[in-house]
């Protein structure tokens, strides 16, 4: 299972649920030192530096972790942020680059290393967290809901792809209001992935909440 943002408080429940069910975990993020953290933390998961919004260095991840493990079964997508207030007016183009790169550039990245493993597994899956604002967007986070709309639209064309191709995968989205104080119950979800058939989640919108 491969982690992408596996620094996070998130990303370390996740990679410490995986690993306690039994998966060999590859995490994956952008900080040498977190990374550093994360070995110390949970033992037996193999980490990696890299640049997810840059493609050359995500498809060079992809080769490596090919090399060096075989294809990974799951992607959890944890790459994220938040930048908004200010009302319309006040959604910046930085703030913009920052949430594009963030959230969909990352995914799209990843996924698309990583999609010919997803598809070849006979129990793939793709999960990624997002907001209850893409519901109901605010003014002051329209930055933020719009790339968090973007990227549920390009998990659930990953679905799709899985569906089309008659495969046992299946994308996920986790949906919460806010992901501190729920890192413990998105681990746990997490897991569950594959407990059950791929058609009974794919394409799912889970929604989290304390």
């Amino acid at each position: 299972m491969l982690i992408a943002g596996a620094t996070s408080a998130a990303g370390r429940a996740v990679a410490t649920a995986l690993t306690d069910a039994g998966a060999r975990v590859i995490a994956v993020g952008s900080n040498e030192e977190r990374l550093q953290g994360l070995r110390t933390e949970v033992p037996g998961i193999k980490a990696y530096l890299c640049d997810l919004g840059d493609f050359a260095e995500v498809t060079a991840l992809a080769d490596a972790v090919h090399a060096e493990h075989g294809h990974i079964d799951g992607l959890i997508h944890l790459v994220g942020g938040w930048r908004g207030g200010g009302g319309l007016a006040g959604q910046s183009d930085v703030d913009w680059d920052f949430l594009h790169t963030h959230v969909v550039t990352t995914l799209r990245n990843t996924t698309r290393a990583f999609n010919d493993d997803l598809l070849a597994s006979p129990a793939g899956r793709l999960a990624i967290v997002s907001s209850v604002s893409v519901d109901k967007p605010a003014p002051g986070g329209a930055n933020y809901a719009t790339a968090k709309a973007a990227a549920e639209t390009w998990t659930r064309a990953v679905g799709q792809g899985f569906a089309k191709a008659g495969t046992d995968g299946a994308a996920v989205i986790f949906v919460v209001r806010a992901l501190a104080g729920l890192e413990s119950e998105l681990a746990t979800a997490v897991v569950g992935l594959w407990d059950g058939p791929a058609a009974s989640v794919n394409n799912s919108r889970v929604l989290l909440a304390l």
